[in-house]
Protein backbone atom coordinates (compact mmCIF):
# COMPACT_ATOMS: atom_id res chain seq x y z
CA UNK A 1 0.00 0.00 0.00
CA UNK A 2 1.00 3.61 -0.54
CA UNK A 3 1.21 4.15 3.22
CA UNK A 4 4.34 1.98 3.15
CA UNK A 5 6.01 4.73 1.11
CA UNK A 6 5.40 7.36 3.80
CA UNK A 7 8.96 7.22 5.30
CA UNK A 8 10.47 7.56 1.81
CA UNK A 9 8.38 10.64 1.08
CA UNK A 10 9.33 12.26 4.37
CA UNK A 11 12.97 11.76 3.51
CA UNK A 12 12.81 12.99 -0.06
CA UNK A 13 10.32 15.88 0.00
CA UNK A 14 10.95 19.37 1.40
CA UNK A 15 9.49 20.38 4.59
CA UNK A 16 3.60 25.97 2.03
CA UNK A 17 3.96 29.61 1.55
CA UNK A 18 2.48 28.84 -1.85
CA UNK A 19 -0.85 29.79 -0.30
CA UNK A 20 -3.52 30.67 -2.86
CA UNK A 21 -6.52 30.85 -0.53
CA UNK A 22 -6.68 33.84 1.86
CA UNK A 23 -7.36 33.48 5.57
CA UNK A 24 -10.14 35.93 6.51
CA UNK A 25 -10.80 36.59 10.20
CA UNK A 26 -9.06 33.33 11.05
CA UNK A 27 -11.04 31.27 8.54
CA UNK A 28 -9.43 29.65 5.51
CA UNK A 29 -11.45 30.83 2.53
CA UNK A 30 -13.64 32.96 4.78
CA UNK A 31 -15.93 35.84 3.84
CA UNK A 32 -15.14 39.25 5.21
CA UNK A 33 -17.70 40.68 7.62
CA UNK A 34 -19.01 43.42 5.36
CA UNK A 35 -22.05 43.94 3.18
CA UNK A 36 -20.12 45.76 0.45
CA UNK A 37 -17.76 44.32 -2.14
CA UNK A 38 -14.64 46.13 -3.25
CA UNK A 39 -15.79 46.24 -6.88
CA UNK A 40 -14.48 49.37 -8.52
CA UNK A 41 -11.56 49.74 -6.13
CA UNK A 42 -8.38 50.70 -7.97
CA UNK A 43 -5.01 49.04 -7.54
CA UNK A 44 -2.61 51.80 -8.60
CA UNK A 45 0.32 51.59 -10.95
CA UNK A 46 2.72 52.82 -8.29
CA UNK A 47 6.06 52.12 -9.95
CA UNK A 48 7.53 53.58 -13.13
CA UNK A 49 4.58 53.71 -15.51
CA UNK A 50 4.32 54.26 -19.21
CA UNK A 51 1.09 55.65 -20.62
CA UNK A 52 -1.50 52.95 -21.14
CA UNK A 53 -2.42 52.11 -24.70
CA UNK A 54 -5.93 50.58 -24.70
CA UNK A 55 -6.12 47.58 -26.99
CA UNK A 56 -2.34 47.26 -27.26
CA UNK A 57 0.59 45.34 -25.76
CA UNK A 58 3.44 47.09 -23.91
CA UNK A 59 6.39 44.80 -23.27
CA UNK A 60 10.09 44.50 -22.60
CA UNK A 61 11.86 41.69 -24.43
CA UNK A 62 14.67 39.24 -23.73
CA UNK A 63 15.58 40.54 -20.27
CA UNK A 64 17.63 37.43 -19.50
CA UNK A 65 15.68 37.03 -16.28
CA UNK A 66 14.45 33.50 -15.49
CA UNK A 67 14.90 31.98 -18.96
CA UNK A 68 18.63 31.85 -19.68
CA UNK A 69 18.60 29.15 -22.37
CA UNK A 70 20.47 30.64 -25.35
CA UNK A 71 18.23 31.76 -28.19
CA UNK A 72 14.92 31.38 -26.33
CA UNK A 73 12.72 34.47 -26.69
CA UNK A 74 10.87 36.01 -23.75
CA UNK A 75 8.73 39.09 -23.18
CA UNK A 76 6.88 40.57 -20.21
CA UNK A 77 4.63 43.55 -19.73
CA UNK A 78 1.00 44.56 -20.07
CA UNK A 79 -2.03 44.12 -22.23
CA UNK A 80 -4.15 47.21 -21.71
CA UNK A 81 -7.80 46.18 -21.78
CA UNK A 82 -8.85 49.78 -21.27
CA UNK A 83 -7.18 52.98 -20.11
CA UNK A 84 -7.77 51.86 -16.50
CA UNK A 85 -7.37 48.07 -16.70
CA UNK A 86 -4.03 46.39 -17.45
CA UNK A 87 -3.18 42.70 -17.20
CA UNK A 88 0.45 41.67 -16.63
CA UNK A 89 1.89 38.78 -18.64
CA UNK A 90 5.18 36.94 -19.00
CA UNK A 91 5.77 34.94 -22.16
CA UNK A 92 8.47 32.33 -22.82
CA UNK A 93 8.92 30.75 -26.23
CA UNK A 94 9.35 26.99 -26.38
CA UNK A 95 12.90 25.75 -26.02
CA UNK A 96 12.21 23.30 -28.84
CA UNK A 97 10.31 23.93 -32.09
CA UNK A 98 8.72 27.18 -30.97
CA UNK A 99 7.47 27.88 -34.49
CA UNK A 100 5.07 24.93 -34.27
CA UNK A 101 4.72 24.36 -30.52
CA UNK A 102 1.34 25.02 -28.89
CA UNK A 103 0.58 28.12 -26.88
CA UNK A 104 -0.02 27.03 -23.28
CA UNK A 105 -1.68 29.46 -20.86
CA UNK A 106 -1.13 29.19 -17.11
CA UNK A 107 -3.42 30.62 -14.42
CA UNK A 108 -3.08 30.31 -10.66
CA UNK A 109 -6.19 30.48 -8.51
CA UNK A 110 -7.22 32.22 -5.33
CA UNK A 111 -9.38 33.82 -6.51
CA UNK A 112 -6.95 36.72 -6.58
CA UNK A 113 -3.62 34.85 -6.65
CA UNK A 114 -0.76 35.67 -9.00
CA UNK A 115 0.40 33.36 -11.77
CA UNK A 116 3.96 34.25 -10.80
CA UNK A 117 3.49 31.44 -8.24
CA UNK A 118 3.25 28.97 -11.08
CA UNK A 119 6.13 30.60 -12.93
CA UNK A 120 8.69 30.63 -10.11
CA UNK A 121 7.51 27.90 -7.73
CA UNK A 122 6.19 25.30 -10.13
CA UNK A 123 6.61 24.98 -13.89
CA UNK A 124 8.34 28.03 -15.33
CA UNK A 125 11.82 28.22 -16.92
CA UNK A 126 13.40 28.94 -13.53
CA UNK A 127 12.79 28.02 -9.89
CA UNK A 128 13.13 30.21 -6.81
CA UNK A 129 15.69 29.03 -4.25
CA UNK A 130 14.76 28.27 -0.66
CA UNK A 131 16.26 31.55 0.54
CA UNK A 132 14.01 33.50 -1.87
CA UNK A 133 17.07 35.37 -3.14
CA UNK A 134 17.77 33.91 -6.57
CA UNK A 135 16.53 31.53 -9.25
CA UNK A 136 18.04 28.62 -11.16
CA UNK A 137 17.22 27.16 -14.54
CA UNK A 138 14.43 24.57 -14.42
CA UNK A 139 15.17 21.58 -16.70
CA UNK A 140 11.57 20.40 -16.26
CA UNK A 141 9.99 23.67 -17.34
CA UNK A 142 6.79 23.36 -19.32
CA UNK A 143 8.24 25.66 -21.98
CA UNK A 144 10.48 22.77 -22.98
CA UNK A 145 7.98 21.93 -25.69
CA UNK A 146 5.31 24.65 -25.43
CA UNK A 147 5.20 28.40 -25.83
CA UNK A 148 4.26 29.34 -22.29
CA UNK A 149 2.21 32.39 -21.25
CA UNK A 150 1.63 33.33 -17.61
CA UNK A 151 -1.16 35.87 -17.00
CA UNK A 152 -1.88 37.75 -13.76
CA UNK A 153 -5.66 38.01 -13.72
CA UNK A 154 -8.21 39.42 -12.91
CA UNK A 155 -7.16 43.08 -12.94
CA UNK A 156 -5.42 43.86 -9.66
CA UNK A 157 -3.80 40.43 -9.24
CA UNK A 158 0.00 40.14 -8.98
CA UNK A 159 1.59 42.88 -11.11
CA UNK A 160 -1.69 43.71 -12.88
CA UNK A 161 -3.30 47.03 -11.97
CA UNK A 162 -6.35 49.18 -12.47
CA UNK A 163 -10.04 49.15 -11.63
CA UNK A 164 -10.96 45.91 -9.87
CA UNK A 165 -14.52 45.20 -10.96
CA UNK A 166 -14.36 41.46 -11.71
CA UNK A 167 -16.19 39.26 -9.21
CA UNK A 168 -17.20 36.12 -11.12
CA UNK A 169 -15.44 33.49 -13.20
CA UNK A 170 -17.53 34.51 -16.21
CA UNK A 171 -16.37 38.13 -15.93
CA UNK A 172 -12.78 36.93 -15.61
CA UNK A 173 -13.20 34.80 -18.74
CA UNK A 174 -14.35 37.81 -20.76
CA UNK A 175 -11.29 39.82 -19.71
CA UNK A 176 -8.91 36.97 -20.54
CA UNK A 177 -10.53 36.60 -23.95
CA UNK A 178 -10.05 40.34 -24.55
CA UNK A 179 -6.43 40.11 -23.43
CA UNK A 180 -5.73 37.23 -25.82
CA UNK A 181 -7.31 39.11 -28.72
CA UNK A 182 -4.92 41.99 -27.98
CA UNK A 183 -1.92 39.70 -27.43
CA UNK A 184 -2.41 37.70 -30.63
CA UNK A 185 -2.94 40.87 -32.67
CA UNK A 186 0.49 42.18 -31.69
CA UNK A 187 3.09 41.64 -34.41
CA UNK A 188 5.46 39.97 -31.95
CA UNK A 189 2.91 37.25 -31.14
CA UNK A 190 0.55 37.16 -34.13
CA UNK A 191 2.36 34.09 -35.47
CA UNK A 192 0.82 32.15 -32.57
CA UNK A 193 -2.73 32.64 -33.89
CA UNK A 194 -2.59 29.40 -35.86
CA UNK A 195 -1.03 27.37 -33.04
CA UNK A 196 -2.98 24.98 -30.86
CA UNK A 197 -4.03 26.47 -27.53
CA UNK A 198 -3.91 24.82 -24.10
CA UNK A 199 -5.32 26.14 -20.81
CA UNK A 200 -3.58 24.94 -17.64
CA UNK A 201 -4.65 26.05 -14.20
CA UNK A 202 -4.93 24.95 -10.58
CA UNK A 203 -6.78 25.56 -7.32
CA UNK A 204 -9.57 28.09 -8.04
CA UNK A 205 -8.68 27.16 -11.60
CA UNK A 206 -11.25 24.42 -11.07
CA UNK A 207 -13.65 27.30 -11.72
CA UNK A 208 -11.45 29.33 -14.05
CA UNK A 209 -10.41 26.51 -16.38
CA UNK A 210 -13.84 25.12 -17.33
CA UNK A 211 -15.39 28.61 -17.43
CA UNK A 212 -12.63 30.08 -19.59
CA UNK A 213 -12.64 27.11 -21.95
CA UNK A 214 -16.42 27.12 -22.35
CA UNK A 215 -16.38 30.88 -22.95
CA UNK A 216 -13.65 30.56 -25.59
CA UNK A 217 -15.67 27.90 -27.40
CA UNK A 218 -18.81 30.06 -27.35
CA UNK A 219 -16.88 33.06 -28.66
CA UNK A 220 -15.36 30.91 -31.41
CA UNK A 221 -18.86 29.81 -32.40
CA UNK A 222 -20.02 33.43 -32.49
CA UNK A 223 -17.10 34.34 -34.75
CA UNK A 224 -17.97 31.45 -37.04
CA UNK A 225 -21.59 32.67 -37.24
CA UNK A 226 -20.44 36.20 -37.95
CA UNK A 227 -22.18 37.68 -34.90
CA UNK A 228 -18.88 38.97 -33.50
CA UNK A 229 -15.47 39.59 -35.00
CA UNK A 230 -12.19 38.39 -33.58
CA UNK A 231 -9.40 35.83 -33.65
CA UNK A 232 -10.54 32.24 -33.25
CA UNK A 233 -8.67 30.50 -30.43
CA UNK A 234 -7.64 26.97 -31.37
CA UNK A 235 -8.46 25.46 -27.99
CA UNK A 236 -7.34 21.84 -27.92
CA UNK A 237 -6.74 20.98 -24.27
CA UNK A 238 -7.69 21.89 -20.73
CA UNK A 239 -5.72 20.81 -17.66
CA UNK A 240 -7.00 21.40 -14.13
CA UNK A 241 -4.83 20.60 -11.12
CA UNK A 242 -6.10 20.35 -7.54
CA UNK A 243 -9.15 22.35 -8.54
CA UNK A 244 -12.40 23.51 -6.93
CA UNK A 245 -15.02 22.75 -9.59
CA UNK A 246 -18.16 21.29 -7.97
CA UNK A 247 -18.45 22.19 -4.26
CA UNK A 248 -21.47 19.94 -3.63
CA UNK A 249 -19.47 16.92 -4.79
CA UNK A 250 -16.19 18.01 -3.26
CA UNK A 251 -16.93 19.25 0.28
CA UNK A 252 -17.57 15.77 1.78
CA UNK A 253 -14.01 15.01 0.68
CA UNK A 254 -12.68 17.25 3.45
CA UNK A 255 -14.36 15.08 6.05
CA UNK A 256 -13.07 11.87 4.48
CA UNK A 257 -9.53 13.11 3.91
CA UNK A 258 -9.16 14.61 7.40
CA UNK A 259 -9.84 11.23 8.96
CA UNK A 260 -8.22 8.90 6.44
CA UNK A 261 -5.62 9.67 3.79
CA UNK A 262 -2.38 7.97 2.65
CA UNK A 263 -0.33 9.63 5.41
CA UNK A 264 -2.01 10.49 8.73
CA UNK A 265 -5.23 11.78 10.25
CA UNK A 266 -5.39 15.58 10.51
CA UNK A 267 -7.76 16.07 13.44
CA UNK A 268 -9.55 14.20 16.22
CA UNK A 269 -12.64 12.06 15.72
CA UNK A 270 -14.74 14.62 17.59
CA UNK A 271 -13.70 17.38 15.17
CA UNK A 272 -14.66 15.17 12.23
CA UNK A 273 -18.02 14.42 13.86
CA UNK A 274 -18.77 18.14 14.30
CA UNK A 275 -17.86 18.81 10.67
CA UNK A 276 -20.08 15.96 9.51
CA UNK A 277 -22.97 17.44 11.49
CA UNK A 278 -22.32 20.82 9.87
CA UNK A 279 -22.51 19.11 6.49
CA UNK A 280 -25.70 17.13 7.08
CA UNK A 281 -27.87 19.36 9.28
CA UNK A 282 -31.08 20.79 7.81
CA UNK A 283 -29.48 24.24 7.58
CA UNK A 284 -25.99 22.94 7.01
CA UNK A 285 -23.37 23.15 4.31
CA UNK A 286 -24.95 20.63 1.94
CA UNK A 287 -28.31 22.40 1.99
CA UNK A 288 -26.70 25.82 1.55
CA UNK A 289 -24.63 24.76 -1.47
CA UNK A 290 -27.73 23.14 -2.96
CA UNK A 291 -29.74 26.34 -2.45
CA UNK A 292 -26.94 28.36 -4.05
CA UNK A 293 -27.00 26.24 -7.18
CA UNK A 294 -30.79 26.17 -7.41
CA UNK A 295 -31.01 29.78 -8.48
CA UNK A 296 -29.65 31.20 -5.24
CA UNK A 297 -28.73 34.87 -5.03
CA UNK A 298 -25.24 36.19 -4.49
CA UNK A 299 -25.94 36.56 -0.79
CA UNK A 300 -27.15 32.95 -0.52
CA UNK A 301 -24.01 31.65 -2.23
CA UNK A 302 -21.73 33.95 -0.23
CA UNK A 303 -23.34 32.76 3.01
CA UNK A 304 -22.75 29.18 1.94
CA UNK A 305 -19.05 29.89 1.44
CA UNK A 306 -18.84 31.52 4.86
CA UNK A 307 -20.66 28.72 6.69
CA UNK A 308 -18.94 25.78 4.96
CA UNK A 309 -15.42 27.16 5.24
CA UNK A 310 -15.91 28.21 8.85
CA UNK A 311 -17.34 24.85 9.91
CA UNK A 312 -15.75 22.31 7.57
CA UNK A 313 -12.81 23.46 5.45
CA UNK A 314 -10.93 25.44 8.09
CA UNK A 315 -11.30 23.32 11.28
CA UNK A 316 -10.54 20.00 9.57
CA UNK A 317 -7.03 21.13 8.59
CA UNK A 318 -5.79 20.78 12.15
CA UNK A 319 -2.17 21.78 12.72
CA UNK A 320 -0.96 20.61 9.32
CA UNK A 321 -0.23 22.69 6.26
CA UNK A 322 -3.36 22.66 4.12
CA UNK A 323 -1.32 22.58 0.89
CA UNK A 324 1.02 19.78 1.95
CA UNK A 325 -0.05 17.70 4.94
CA UNK A 326 3.37 16.14 5.53
CA UNK A 327 4.42 19.50 6.98
CA UNK A 328 3.07 21.33 9.99
CA UNK A 329 1.56 24.75 9.46
CA UNK A 330 3.06 26.91 8.05
CA UNK A 331 5.32 25.09 5.62
CA UNK A 332 8.11 27.38 4.28
CA UNK A 333 8.08 25.48 0.97
CA UNK A 334 7.55 26.53 -1.78
CA UNK A 335 9.57 29.66 -0.91
CA UNK A 336 7.98 33.11 -0.83
CA UNK A 337 8.52 35.25 -3.94
CA UNK A 338 8.03 38.75 -2.55
CA UNK A 339 11.61 39.78 -1.87
CA UNK A 340 12.98 38.34 -5.11
CA UNK A 341 10.29 39.91 -7.29
CA UNK A 342 11.04 43.27 -5.68
CA UNK A 343 14.55 43.11 -7.14
CA UNK A 344 13.42 42.47 -10.72
CA UNK A 345 10.07 44.25 -11.01
CA UNK A 346 11.20 47.26 -13.03
CA UNK A 347 13.49 45.15 -15.23
CA UNK A 348 10.55 43.04 -16.41
CA UNK A 349 8.32 46.04 -17.05
CA UNK A 350 6.16 45.77 -13.93
CA UNK A 351 4.32 48.91 -12.91
CA UNK A 352 2.77 47.97 -9.56
CA UNK A 353 3.91 46.37 -6.33
CA UNK A 354 3.50 42.60 -6.48
CA UNK A 355 1.08 40.80 -4.18
CA UNK A 356 0.74 37.05 -3.87
CA UNK A 357 -3.02 37.42 -3.43
CA UNK A 358 -5.10 40.58 -3.82
CA UNK A 359 -7.67 40.73 -1.03
CA UNK A 360 -9.87 43.17 -2.93
CA UNK A 361 -10.22 40.77 -5.84
CA UNK A 362 -10.85 37.89 -3.45
CA UNK A 363 -13.54 39.90 -1.66
CA UNK A 364 -15.28 40.67 -4.95
CA UNK A 365 -15.61 36.94 -5.64
CA UNK A 366 -16.69 36.23 -2.06
CA UNK A 367 -19.44 38.86 -2.36
CA UNK A 368 -20.96 37.14 -5.41
CA UNK A 369 -20.64 33.64 -3.96
CA UNK A 370 -18.81 32.49 -7.08
CA UNK A 371 -16.85 30.03 -4.93
CA UNK A 372 -19.92 27.86 -4.30
CA UNK A 373 -21.29 27.90 -7.83
CA UNK A 374 -20.90 24.70 -9.83
CA UNK A 375 -18.49 24.80 -12.78
CA UNK A 376 -18.91 21.11 -13.60
CA UNK A 377 -21.47 21.77 -16.39
CA UNK A 378 -18.88 23.91 -18.15
CA UNK A 379 -16.32 21.15 -17.76
CA UNK A 380 -18.77 18.66 -19.28
CA UNK A 381 -19.44 21.02 -22.18
CA UNK A 382 -15.73 21.33 -22.89
CA UNK A 383 -15.19 17.56 -22.82
CA UNK A 384 -18.14 16.94 -25.10
CA UNK A 385 -16.83 19.56 -27.52
CA UNK A 386 -13.82 17.33 -28.18
CA UNK A 387 -11.28 19.22 -26.11
CA UNK A 388 -8.64 16.97 -24.50
CA UNK A 389 -9.18 17.32 -20.74
CA UNK A 390 -6.93 16.25 -17.88
CA UNK A 391 -7.81 16.60 -14.20
CA UNK A 392 -5.02 15.84 -11.75
CA UNK A 393 -4.45 16.03 -8.02
CA UNK A 394 -1.56 15.67 -5.56
CA UNK A 395 -2.36 13.13 -2.85
CA UNK A 396 -0.69 15.17 -0.08
CA UNK A 397 -2.95 18.20 -0.67
CA UNK A 398 -5.77 18.78 1.81
CA UNK A 399 -7.30 22.00 0.55
CA UNK A 400 -8.37 20.45 -2.78
CA UNK A 401 -7.88 16.83 -1.86
CA UNK A 402 -8.21 13.83 -4.13
CA UNK A 403 -11.30 12.50 -2.34
CA UNK A 404 -13.25 15.58 -3.33
CA UNK A 405 -11.79 15.88 -6.82
CA UNK A 406 -12.44 12.21 -7.55
CA UNK A 407 -16.04 12.58 -6.36
CA UNK A 408 -16.44 15.43 -8.84
CA UNK A 409 -14.88 13.29 -11.59
CA UNK A 410 -17.21 10.39 -10.75
CA UNK A 411 -20.21 12.71 -11.11
CA UNK A 412 -19.26 13.96 -14.57
CA UNK A 413 -22.10 13.62 -17.07
CA UNK A 414 -20.33 13.58 -20.42
CA UNK A 415 -19.92 11.44 -23.51
CA UNK A 416 -17.34 9.17 -21.84
CA UNK A 417 -19.18 8.65 -18.54
CA UNK A 418 -19.95 4.97 -19.10
CA UNK A 419 -16.35 4.27 -20.10
CA UNK A 420 -15.01 6.16 -17.09
CA UNK A 421 -17.31 4.39 -14.64
CA UNK A 422 -16.19 1.03 -15.95
CA UNK A 423 -12.51 1.88 -15.45
CA UNK A 424 -10.33 0.84 -12.56
CA UNK A 425 -7.25 2.82 -11.64
CA UNK A 426 -4.09 1.83 -13.47
CA UNK A 427 -0.54 2.42 -12.32
CA UNK A 428 1.23 5.49 -13.65
CA UNK A 429 5.01 5.34 -13.91
CA UNK A 430 7.61 8.00 -14.59
CA UNK A 431 11.16 6.99 -15.42
CA UNK A 432 10.35 3.42 -14.44
CA UNK A 433 9.10 4.50 -11.01
CA UNK A 434 5.55 4.24 -9.71
CA UNK A 435 4.38 7.86 -9.44
CA UNK A 436 0.59 7.71 -9.27
CA UNK A 437 -2.56 6.16 -10.62
CA UNK A 438 -4.66 7.07 -13.62
CA UNK A 439 -7.98 6.58 -15.37
CA UNK A 440 -8.48 7.21 -19.09
CA UNK A 441 -11.83 7.48 -20.86
CA UNK A 442 -11.83 8.73 -24.43
CA UNK A 443 -10.31 12.20 -24.43
CA UNK A 444 -10.63 12.55 -20.65
CA UNK A 445 -8.04 11.53 -18.07
CA UNK A 446 -7.77 11.77 -14.30
CA UNK A 447 -4.48 11.22 -12.47
CA UNK A 448 -3.67 11.09 -8.76
CA UNK A 449 -0.01 11.97 -8.23
CA UNK A 450 1.83 10.47 -5.27
CA UNK A 451 3.72 12.65 -2.83
CA UNK A 452 2.62 15.95 -4.37
CA UNK A 453 1.07 18.86 -2.55
CA UNK A 454 -1.31 21.51 -3.87
CA UNK A 455 1.19 22.92 -6.38
CA UNK A 456 1.89 19.58 -8.04
CA UNK A 457 4.88 20.61 -10.24
CA UNK A 458 6.69 22.01 -7.17
CA UNK A 459 7.24 18.55 -5.70
CA UNK A 460 9.35 15.46 -6.24
CA UNK A 461 8.70 11.85 -5.38
CA UNK A 462 11.21 9.10 -4.67
CA UNK A 463 14.11 9.36 -7.09
CA UNK A 464 12.34 11.69 -9.48
CA UNK A 465 13.44 15.31 -9.87
CA UNK A 466 11.31 18.29 -8.92
CA UNK A 467 8.54 18.65 -11.47
CA UNK A 468 9.55 15.55 -13.45
CA UNK A 469 6.27 13.72 -12.93
CA UNK A 470 4.22 16.80 -13.77
CA UNK A 471 6.20 17.40 -16.96
CA UNK A 472 5.62 13.82 -18.12
CA UNK A 473 1.91 14.17 -17.40
CA UNK A 474 1.75 17.18 -19.68
CA UNK A 475 4.12 15.79 -22.30
CA UNK A 476 2.56 12.38 -22.80
CA UNK A 477 -1.05 13.29 -23.50
CA UNK A 478 -0.65 12.68 -27.21
CA UNK A 479 1.84 10.88 -29.40
CA UNK A 480 2.57 11.12 -33.09
CA UNK A 481 4.33 8.80 -35.50
CA UNK A 482 5.23 9.29 -39.12
CA UNK A 483 2.20 7.24 -40.15
CA UNK A 484 -0.65 8.26 -37.89
CA UNK A 485 -1.71 10.33 -34.90
CA UNK A 486 -3.68 9.08 -31.95
CA UNK A 487 -4.61 9.84 -28.38
CA UNK A 488 -1.91 8.82 -25.94
CA UNK A 489 -3.26 7.47 -22.63
CA UNK A 490 -1.57 8.92 -19.58
CA UNK A 491 -0.49 5.58 -18.15
CA UNK A 492 2.10 5.08 -20.89
CA UNK A 493 5.73 5.95 -20.42
CA UNK A 494 7.80 7.47 -23.19
CA UNK A 495 11.14 6.53 -24.72
CA UNK A 496 13.24 8.68 -27.01
CA UNK A 497 11.51 7.33 -30.11
CA UNK A 498 7.98 8.15 -28.93
CA UNK A 499 7.77 11.21 -31.11
CA UNK A 500 5.73 12.91 -28.40
CA UNK A 501 5.03 16.60 -28.60
CA UNK A 502 4.26 18.59 -25.44
CA UNK A 503 0.61 19.60 -25.11
CA UNK A 504 0.92 19.86 -28.85
CA UNK A 505 -0.76 17.16 -30.72
CA UNK A 506 -4.07 18.75 -30.17
CA UNK A 507 -4.29 19.08 -33.96
CA UNK A 508 -5.77 15.63 -34.28
CA UNK A 509 -9.36 14.41 -34.04
CA UNK A 510 -9.36 12.41 -30.86
CA UNK A 511 -10.75 8.92 -31.04
CA UNK A 512 -10.09 5.71 -29.19
CA UNK A 513 -9.00 3.34 -31.95
CA UNK A 514 -8.34 -0.32 -31.44
CA UNK A 515 -4.59 0.18 -31.74
CA UNK A 516 -4.64 2.45 -28.70
CA UNK A 517 -6.56 -0.13 -26.68
CA UNK A 518 -3.92 -2.75 -27.59
CA UNK A 519 -1.07 -0.39 -26.71
CA UNK A 520 -2.73 0.54 -23.43
CA UNK A 521 -3.10 -3.13 -22.50
CA UNK A 522 0.55 -3.84 -23.30
CA UNK A 523 1.68 -0.77 -21.38
CA UNK A 524 -0.38 -1.73 -18.35
CA UNK A 525 1.02 -5.26 -18.41
CA UNK A 526 4.54 -3.86 -18.50
CA UNK A 527 3.89 -1.56 -15.53
CA UNK A 528 2.57 -4.52 -13.51
CA UNK A 529 5.76 -6.43 -14.36
CA UNK A 530 7.83 -3.44 -13.21
CA UNK A 531 5.97 -3.28 -9.89
CA UNK A 532 6.40 -7.00 -9.23
CA UNK A 533 10.10 -6.84 -10.06
CA UNK A 534 10.66 -3.91 -7.70
CA UNK A 535 8.29 -5.16 -4.96
CA UNK A 536 6.28 -1.92 -4.93
CA UNK A 537 2.55 -1.88 -4.27
CA UNK A 538 0.26 0.88 -5.54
Amino acid sequence: MLISLFPIILATLPSVLGGQVPIVDGVLGGVRNTNASSSGTVKPADLSVAATTPGKIRAVENTGICETTPGVYSASGYGDLTSTESLFFWYFAARENNDTAPLALWFNGGPGSSSMLGLFQELGPCRINNASTAVSLNPNSWNTKANLLFIDQPVGVGFSHGTMSVGTSEEAAADVWTFLQIFLSDSRFSGLQSHDLAIWTESYGGHYGPTFAAYFLSQNAAIAKGTISGITLNLKTLGVGDGLTDPLSQYPGYITYAGSNPYHALVSTSTITRANTSWLSSTGCKEQITACNNGGSNSVCSAAQSFCNNNILSPLAGDFDVYYILATNPDPYPPDLTSYLKTIETKVGAESTWQETNDNVYDNFAATGDWMRNSRPDLETVIDAGVRVVVYDGDADYILNFNGVEAMVNNLDMQFTSILQAQSFESWTVGGQLAGQVKNAGTFSYIRIYGAGHEVPAYKFGNLAYGQAALQMDSLLIYKTTHHSAYRPLNQSCSDDCGYVFVRAFTVDFGFPECVIIMTTLAYGFTIFQQLSTNVEP
